[in-house]
C-alpha cells in the first residue's frame, strides 16, 4: 500500500528523466557559453497573453505540454553586445531544441532584465521570480525570487504606503560575486497623523528588516540581506542635502516595484537636474572641519569613523564642485586621483593616500581587522587630515580659478563652433583668419541671421580675448554670458530647421502595398526605413553605386540612424536615378511607388 506521499512509479520516472535532461542541457550550454551564462530555470506552463491572438484548445494543450527553459545571458554591456546575444540566443535554441523537441527556450540578457524594471514591465519580473532554478551559480535567479518575495510581503502588509522597492544596481551587473543583497525602501508618510515620523521610521525598518530574515529563510538564500528603509519626506531631505548614499541609489538603483516616485528622480538625476546646492558643498567642507576637532578626543573610534568622515566629505565635496554627482568612498579615492593628480595636475598624490588611508582603516574597523590603536598613530594620523584639510581648502579656491576659465573658453568656443556650422551648412568658404568677416558679408548682410546676433558674436569675442590678456576681470564675462547664451540658442535654431529641411530633400518617401518607407540619401550610402509605421523599425543601409544602384545592403539600428542624421553631409543636390528606382524595386516589390509632394 502506497503512503500518502510516495509518488508512483511512472511519476518517478518522469521526473528522474527530466531532470537528467536539464543536467545535460546545463553542461550543454556550459562548454558553449559559460562565459555569458547567467543562469537556466524551468520557467511555469505556458499561459497566453490577454494581447496575444486566440489560440485553439489543441493548440494550448500542446503547448502546455511543453517545458519552458529560461536562459539568462550578460551579454549585451559587451563589446557589440546585441550582436553577441543574438549569436548566443540562436545557439542556445540550437542546442535546447535539438536536446529535447519539446524544450522551448526563451532567452533574456540581465540588461533586458534591468529595462523591464525600468519600463514598469512586471510581467517578465514576475516570469523569472516564479521560475524554478536547475542552474544558478552565482545565486542570480534565487536572490531574484528572494526580492519579489520579500517584495510581495511588504506590499501586502503595507499596501498603498510603499511607493518604491528598489535593488542595488550591482545585482544586475549579473556577475557580482557580492555575499550581500542591498534593498532600499521608500515608505511614504506624508498623512501620518497617528505617531510621529520618527516613530514611524522605526516600526516600518522593524518590521520589513524581519520580513526580510523570514523571507531569506524560506527561499533559502544566504547571501545577507540588507534592507535600508526611508520614509518620503527623509529621503527628499537627502537629495536636497546631497547626501552620497542617494545619490548613488537613485542612480544605480533598480525598481523592482515602484508608483512613479523613483524613476523621474532617477531621469532628473540624469538630465542633471538634481545638482548639489552650495550650502551642500560647504556642509560638507564643515562637516570635515568640524569632525577634525572632535576627533582629537576619541581613540579607535576616532580613527576608524570621524577622521574617515571628515576627509572622505571634503573630498566629495571638492568632486561635487568640479562638477560630479557626489560619489561613493571607492570612486572619491579614483576620481580625486585621475581629476585632480593626474588630468588636471592641481593635487598631489600624497593627499588621495591620505584619503585611501582613512577609508581602508574604517572598513577594517566594521570588519574586524582594525582592533586597536596608540595615541601616537592618532596624533600622526590627525596631523594628516590637519594639513589635508588645508590643502583641500586650496583646491577649492583652484577649482574656482579653473572653472571660471573654462567657462569662458566653452562660451567662446561654442559660439565660434556654431558659427562655423552655420557658414559650412551655407557652402561658404572661409578660414579662422576672414571667420567673422565671411560671417558678416554672407550670412548676416544677407538677412539669414538678425544684425543682433552678429553684435552679440563680436561682443563675446572682443571679452574672451581681453579677458585672456588679463585686461578684464571674470565679472566681465559673467555679465555678457546670458547674451551668449541667446546667441548659441539663435544658431542652434537655425542650423536644426537648415538641417531638417535638407534631410527632408534627402528623403525619398515610397509605398509598397499598404506599408510606407523612407530612402535617406547621403553622400555615398542610402539608409532604408522599411515600414515608417512600425513601432519597432526595421532599418537597412547600402552603399550606392555611381549608377545609383543599392551595393552591400546590410541590417542598421534606429541608434546608428539617428546619429548619421544629426551629422551626416547631405549633398547639395539630389538626384533620382533609374537604377535607385529599380533597387527599391528589388527590395519591396515591383509595385513600390514613390510619392511626391507627401
Amino acid at each position: 500500500m502506497q503512503t500518502p506521499l510516495e509518488l508512483p512509479q511512472e511519476v518517478k520516472e518522469k521526473i528522474e528523466n527530466m531532470k537528467k535532461k536539464l543536467d545535460n542541457l546545463s553542461k550543454l550550454l556550459q562548454k558553449e557559453i559559460k562565459e555569458y551564462l547567467v543562469g537556466l530555470s524551468v520557467l511555469p506552463p505556458y499561459q497566453p497573453k490577454s494581447d496575444e491572438p486566440p489560440l485553439t484548445e489543441q493548440e494550448k494543450i500542446d503547448l502546455q505540454q511543453k517545458v519552458n527553459i529560461l536562459v539568462v545571458l550578460n551579454a549585451e554591456a559587451q563589446k557589440d553586445g546585441f550582436k553577441l546575444r543574438d549569436e548566443l540566443t540562436k545557439k542556445s535554441k540550437e542546442i535546447t531544441e535539438k536536446l529535447d523537441k519539446d524544450f522551448i527556450v526563451r532567452v533574456i540578457d540581465v540588461l533586458e532584465l534591468k529595462d523591464a524594471c525600468y519600463d514598469a514591465k512586471y510581467d517578465l519580473v514576475e516570469d523569472v521570480a516564479m521560475s524554478a532554478p536547475f542552474y544558478d551559480p552565482k545565486d542570480f535567479l534565487n536572490v531574484f525570487k528572494l526580492m519579489q518575495f520579500h517584495k510581495n510581503m511588504v506590499l501586502k502588509k503595507f499596501e498603498k504606503y510603499i511607493v518604491a522597492y528598489v535593488a542595488a544596481g550591482s545585482f544586475f551587473r549579473g556577475d557580482a560575486t557580492s555575499h550581500d543583497i542591498d534593498i532600499f525602501i521608500v515608505v511614504d508618510d506624508t498623512d501620518v497623523k497617528k505617531m510621529t515620523r520618527i516613530e514611524l521610521r522605526d516600526r516600518l525598518y522593524a518590521i520589513i528588516r524581519d520580513m526580510g530574515r523570514e523571507a531569506s529563510q524560506i527561499i533559502g538564500v544566504k547571501k545577507e540581506f540588507h534592507i535600508q528603509a526611508y520614509i518620503l519626506t527623509d529621503f527628499w531631505d537627502s537629495i536636497k542635502d546631497a547626501s552620497p548614499v542617494i545619490y548613488t541609489f537613485l542612480r544605480d538603483g533598480v525598481p523592482i516595484f515602484d508608483r512613479g516616485i523613483f524613476m523621474p528622480w532617477k531621469l532628473l538625476l540624469k538630465m542633471g537636474r538634481i545638482r548639489p546646492s552650495p550650502e551642500a558643498i560647504d556642509m560638507q567642507m564643515e562637516m570635515g572641519e568640524k569632525l577634525i576637532q572632535t576627533a582629537k578626543g576619541k581613540l579607535l573610534n576616532l580613527l576608524s569613523w570621524d577622521l574617515y568622515n571628515a576627509i572622505l566629505g571634503p573630498a566629495q565635496a571638492a568632486i561635487m564642485l568640479y562638477g560630479i554627482a557626489p560619489p561613493t568612498h571607492k570612486e572619491s579615492i579614483r576620481l580625486m586621483d585621475e581629476i585632480f593628480v593626474k588630468k588636471e595636475k592641481l593635487l598631489e598624490k600624497k593627499y588621495v593616500d591620505i584619503l585611501t588611508k582613512a577609508i581602508k582603516n574604517c572598513k577594517d574597523f566594521e570588519h574586524g581587522k582594525l582592533k586597536e590603536t596608540t595615541g601616537k598613530e592618532i596624533d600622526d594620523f590627525l596631523k594628516d587630515a590637519e594639513d589635508y584639510m588645508k590643502r583641500i581648502r586650496k583646491l577649492f579656491e583652484q577649482i574656482e580659478l579653473k572653472r571660471e576659465k573654462d567657462d569662458s573658453e566653452e562660451v567662446y568656443n561654442e559660439c565660434l563652433r556654431l558659427t562655423r556650422d552655420v557658414l559650412e551648412l551655407n557652402n561658404v568658404q572661409f578660414n579662422e583668419n576672414n571667420l567673422i568677416t565671411q560671417f558678416k558679408k554672407c550670412i548676416i548682410d544677407k538677412g539669414i541671421l538678425s544684425e543682433k546676433q552678429y553684435k552679440i558674436l563680436k561682443t563675446v569675442l572682443e571679452v574672451y580675448n581681453n579677458y585672456q590678456k588679463n585686461k578684464t576681470v571674470p565679472a566681465d564675462f559673467e555679465k555678457i554670458k546670458k547674451e551668449a547664451r541667446l546667441y548659441i540658442k539663435g544658431s542652434i535654431e537655425y542650423i536644426q530647421r537648415k538641417r531638417g529641411y535638407m534631410l527632408e530633400r534627402a528623403k525619398i518617401r515610397f509605398k509598397y502595398g499598404e506599408k510606407y518607407g523612407d530612402a535617406l540619401l547621403t553622400d555615398g550610402v542610402a539608409y532604408i526605413i522599411e515600414d515608417i509605421d512600425a513601432k519597432e523599425k526595421v532599418i537597412s543601409k547600402a552603399e550606392i553605386s555611381k549608377e545609383g544602384s543599392f551595393k552591400k545592403i546590410e541590417k542598421s539600428s534606429l541608434e546608428e540612424y539617428e546619429q548619421i542624421i544629426s551629422g551626416v553631409k547631405i549633398p547639395g543636390k539630389i538626384f533620382i536615378k533609374e537604377n535607385t528606382l529599380n533597387s527599391l524595386k528589388e527590395l519591396f516589390g515591383k509595385d513600390v511607388e514613390i510619392l511626391i509632394n507627401y
